[in-house]
């Protein structure tokens, strides 16, 4: 899949992931929502969770084999969100293996978005590749290694939702006892 992110360069550029890819050539930085190709758009404020047929090429829609991150500080996330144009979809419970937010659900830096949907969408092999570029890559995977494997698995988002539901009940059992 093609990976693009529109950039807003409002982070630490050492600690930026979406700036290592780009220095690789394994994604392209976007200045503009305008600049920024139509594809499956990762939106952590989507109304739809990304699922494996999000990526069927015999959808009609253009963009099934692009991906979008938006790579910018929480604060303006849903502004900018709201201007890529494509499929917006959220990606379900997964947990950060980096070493700024390791073990936070939900709270993902820009390859590790990348790689969670590439797994959902069945492109293991991508999300290797990408996670490689990074000393802690490997510890994204090893951490959501199962909901990875059983998101790919699901049909629809409604299957995705009732799996993060799942994650989600277990993680407040876990708060509650």
């Amino acid at each position: 899949m093609d990976l693009h992110v529109r950039y807003e360069g409002d982070d630490d550029p050492k600690k930026c992931s979406a700036r290592k890819l780009a220095r690789f050539d394994l994604t392209e930085l976007h200045r503009s929502a305008r600049a920024t190709p139509t594809g499956i758009v990762l939106n952590p404020f989507a109304e739809q969770a990304l699922a494996p047929g999000d990526a069927d090429p015999t959808v009609e829609e253009s963009g099934f084999d692009t991906l979008v991150a938006l790579d910018c500080s929480w604060e303006t996330a849903e502004r900018e969100a709201f201007d890529l144009r494509g499929r917006h979809r959220a990606l379900p419970f997964l947990v950060a293996g980096n070493p700024v937010n390791y073990g936070t659900p939900f709270q993902l830096n820009t390859v590790e978005a990348f790689a969670g949907a590439l797994c959902i969408l069945g492109e293991r092999e991508q999300a290797e590749a990408i996670l490689s570029k990074f000393r802690w890559g490997h510890t994204f995977l090893e951490l959501n290694e199962e909901p990875l494997r059983r998101y790919a698995a699901c049909a629809n988002s409604e299957e995705v939702v009732a799996v993060q539901q799942e994650y989600l009940d277990a993680a407040d059992d876990q708060s509650d006892g």
